[in-house]
């Protein structure tokens, strides 16, 4: 099965010039994790809930004047549409993310998430993909977490 049939097409997307408050509240409505940062229809990163806590929040500053682009993790790990989820599942293992925005030449397709290779796996091999994420990158290049 290709990303292009489990994605979800179109995601709610902040820009890299929107407040953080924004992107939680944009969170908020859509219940979902994360959002992928754009501009003029390119990706330039992802910013999460655990950003938004972490980086923001807890940093002491201020949500409604702090712009995305100072806590979101640039250049984020990408997969293309044609790909096999299989290649999906393995990326998000590798590089422990949970979440992988789905590009074609630079513009945001869409959003693959762990949930949604889940409804296509056995429960055995999901719990062991996601362990894998889960699990600390020793050793490993520090990316972009989803």
């Amino acid at each position: 099965m290709k990303v292009r049939d489990l994605m979800t097409s179109d995601p709610a997307t902040v820009g890299p010039d929107d407040v953080v408050s924004q992107a939680a509240t944009l969170m908020r409505e859509e219940d979902c994790g994360s959002l992928p940062v754009v501009k003029d229809a390119t990706l330039v990163g992802i910013v999460t809930d655990r950003d938004i806590a972490v980086r923001s929040v807890a940093a002491g500053a201020d949500p409604k004047r702090q712009h995305v682009s100072e806590i979101m993790s640039a250049d984020p790990i990408t997969i293309a549409p044609d790909s096999d989820a299989d290649e999906a599942a393995r990326m998000m293992a590798e590089f422990q993310v949970r979440r992988l925005p789905v590009v074609e030449d630079g513009h945001l397709l869409g959003i693959v998430v762990t949930a949604q290779l889940a409804r296509r796996e056995s429960a055995g091999t999901m719990g062991s993909t996601i362990k894998e994420i889960s699990e600390p990158a020793s050793g490993r290049a520090s990316h972009a977490r989803g």
